[in-house]
């Protein structure tokens, strides 16, 4: 129990000192990250516009649109890749 604290504890405290060094502040992350969200779902939307008569079809969720807003076009491949493996 108190071994789980003191981890705890200690993330919360290197975190802590690592934003008061840093230029980048928790909002700038969020909305940097709701940014590539929203691009991340149109990549998906122009995949499942293009590919619909194909059979493909990748749901556009928080999921998939963070992993297509992260990681760009191969986020994208990687989950019409996994679509397709998980259909046949």
């Amino acid at each position: 129990m108190y071994i789980t604290a003191g981890v705890i504890l200690f993330i919360v405290l290197v975190g802590l000192i690592g934003s008061m060094t840093s230029k980048v502040t928790p909002v700038r992350l969020a909305g940097s990250f709701a940014v590539k969200l929203v691009i991340g779902a149109f990549f998906l939307f122009l995949l499942n516009s293009f590919s619909g008569k194909y059979g493909l079809h990748v749901p556009i969720n928080f999921i998939t649109s963070s992993i297509a807003g992260v990681l760009g076009l191969a986020g994208v491949a990687a989950l019409a890749i996994i679509q397709i493996w998980m259909l046949n």
